[in-house]
């Protein structure tokens, strides 16, 4: 039970960063600045996470937390591919 305390401490401090990834982003209406394999592998990370739940037959209120911030990524990469159609209309490249 701790170790799912500890567990959940964990992602909860990952997760307090991603609102306010995500609303400057969404403000930036540009992909610059923004790692769209850093958010990547984070996912795999937190898929890995509820795959060892799910394996280990242990599903439990940790599992929603995962659930939660793999949520708040995929709200990222939607605001990443929304950016990245704005740079495009706007003849912005990547490496500007």
């Amino acid at each position: 039970m701790l170790t799912g305390i500890f567990e959940v401490g964990m992602l909860l401090c990952f997760a307090a960063a991603w609102p306010a990834n995500i609303y400057k982003a969404y403000r930036a209406r540009t992909t610059l600045g923004t790692s769209l394999p850093f958010m990547l592998i984070v996912e795999l990370g937190y898929v890995c996470g509820m795959a060892n739940k799910l394996i280990n037959d242990d599903i439990n209120y940790v599992m929603a937390f995962y659930i939660f911030d793999f949520v708040l990524v995929m709200i990222g990469i939607i605001v990443y591919f929304r950016n990245m159609a704005i740079d495009k209309a706007k003849g912005r490249d990547r490496s500007e």
